[in-house]
């Protein structure tokens, strides 16, 4: 008998394993509470993968697969992955041990242990999803200097004929990102988000509560998006292309107080547990495109591909040319702790309320709400970026390691030092009103630096560049900046950095 292991985010249906049914193959699933508690999960990414997990399992069944599911009420929940393998190969007298390989490092070297310790011939396969090896990164930018994400995602689109034409790109130019920085005002309206039938995930809420696991945030059945299966993962993706697609690359930077999901498409966790695959999903949206060309412009659908050709491999691939010394940077040096209010959302600054709120609720926020709100704050005062990881990881559904620790601790907090950015991604209070309604219902002034009325990321903002200046003398994208700091009179940057010390010293009463 032969066992194969199938972990949480491997729900690829369309894998070879599993073409054909075969009589002496057993696939195993576990929900397990080294995967629920390693870090606090949301309650609503808990039950998102539960749910894809055990509707994806009876699938499997019903195909005439066997399986073993052992859910979180099993006495397997509590023990490691390898006593449970160790346990059935035993008492199902397996002589053969098979597993995907897995995106997270941790995962990886901790089956590459298993392997070595039990008595009997195992192999490993590809999870037949990504569109590059862990390996192409590096392999692409041998001998390079610095990695530029807009030469790999070139390469891409060549690679996959994705938007082009004659072998050049599609509309004679790569990349449209100077079309999607649009504030959305109140128009074009925005349809309401994909329906989700939550009678699957409202049974799995029930079971974990019971189980007892610690988790965050909050679950309600309206509020939950998060496709079981393959049929509403596609059904969700569908509803992209027909009605949010057409104005997705204008506002896909866009923040706003009544708007949560704005034109988004929603599908970054189907592709993160693998329930869809990213060249299929962007076919999907470029033969829209095509069938629809009076109604969707190219910059749509461009920012929609790079995305996921484009940043969602290139963070992989950054994941595992540096790992396991990736997730240790502190480049900047910093050291203070996350605020209490990351986690209850309660705090005066309306665009960190607001973010974090959404945040809590659905756990899910845009890529702009993490970047230029809870990222740019938590830079700014000067978190250590290990209490930066685990609250991204744990908060939003979509979040596993590869894709998070490269964006959190890289993009975001800059701990790489320039690996992923090539600056830190850091701003005053005018980038956010620019982008956003957020500052109009605040009570800080997005226009002062000082003051008790001021704008704590003015201040912030301008305090970091002085006590960050020395990382930054030789960083030409920073000289701008710095001169700008330097032009600021004695008394006035006195003063605005001992607000920020105040805020720094003091995040949750702000």
């Amino acid at each position: 008998m032969k066992l194969r292991l199938v972990l949480g985010d491997q729900l690829n249906s369309q894998h070879q394993w599993f073409k054909e049914v075969e009589e002496n193959t057993l696939y195993v699933f576990f929900e397990m509470r080294q995967e629920t508690d390693y870090v606090k999960h949301h309650i609503q990414k808990v039950v998102a993968f539960f749910t894809a997990m055990r509707s994806f399992a009876k699938a499997l069944e019903n195909q005439g697969h066997k399986i073993i599911y052992y859910n979180i009420y099993s006495d397997a929940s509590r023990k490691s992955l390898d006593e449970n393998i160790k346990t059935i190969i035993t008492e199902k007298g397996i002589t053969k041990f098979e597993y995907l390989l897995p995106d997270e490092y941790r995962l990886d070297k901790q089956l590459v242990t298993i392997v070595k310790s039990i008595p009997i011939e195992s192999e490993s396969f590809d999870t037949e999803h990504f569109l590059t090896q862990r390996e192409d990164l590096n392999t692409f930018f041998e001998g390079k200097k610095q990695l530029i994400m807009e030469f790999f995602y070139r390469d891409m689109r060549k690679k996959y004929d994705l938007l082009m034409e004659g072998g050049k790109p599609l509309g004679g130019q790569w990349n449209f990102d100077k079309n999607n920085r649009k504030k959305w005002k109140g128009d074009p309206l925005i349809p309401p988000p994909f329906s989700i039938d939550t009678k699957r995930s409202q049974e799995v809420y029930d079971s974990i509560i019971k189980s007892g696991i610690e988790t965050l945030g909050s679950y309600k059945p309206e509020q939950y998006l998060f496709p079981a299966d393959r049929k509403e993962a596609l059904e969700q993706l569908d509803y992209f292309c027909e009605y949010l697609l057409v104005h997705f690359g204008d506002y896909q930077d866009a923040m706003h107080t009544r708007e949560r999901n704005l034109f988004h498409s929603r599908i970054s966790f189907a592709l993160n547990t693998k329930i869809l695959h990213p060249l299929e999903v962007m076919k999907k949206v470029i033969d829209y495109y095509h069938k629809n060309p009076d109604r969707i412009e190219l910059s749509q659908v461009e920012g929609f591909v790079r995305q996921i050709v484009g940043w969602r491999e290139y963070m992989r691939g950054i994941y595992w040319r540096e790992m396991p010394d990736y997730k240790l940077k502190n480049k900047l040096d910093n050291f203070n702790k996350l605020p209490d209010f990351f986690w209850k959302g309660h705090t005066k600054m309306n665009c960190l309320k607001e973010s974090i709120t959404d945040s809590l609720e659905t756990a899910y926020a845009h890529h702009i709400q993490r970047l230029m709100i809870t990222g740019n704050f938590a830079l700014l005062i000067q978190c250590h970026p290990d209490e930066v990881d685990e609250w991204y990881l744990g908060i939003y559904a979509d979040a596993v390691e590869w894709v998070q620790l490269p964006n959190t601790r890289g993009m975001s907090q800059w701990a790489d030092g320039g690996i992923v950015a090539t600056k830190p991604y850091v701003s005053s209070g005018s980038y956010i009103y620019k982008m956003s309604n957020y500052c109009e219902e605040c009570r800080y002034d997005r226009s002062k630096r000082t003051g008790e009325n001021a704008c704590p990321f003015n201040s912030l903002y301008w305090n970091f560049l002085d006590d960050k200046k020395e990382f930054f003398r030789k960083n030409n994208r920073m000289a701008m900046m710095l001169r700008l700091l330097d032009k600021i009179p004695l008394l006035e940057k006195e003063e605005i950095k001992k607000r920020a010390l105040n805020i720094i010293e003091n995040p949750d009463a702000f």
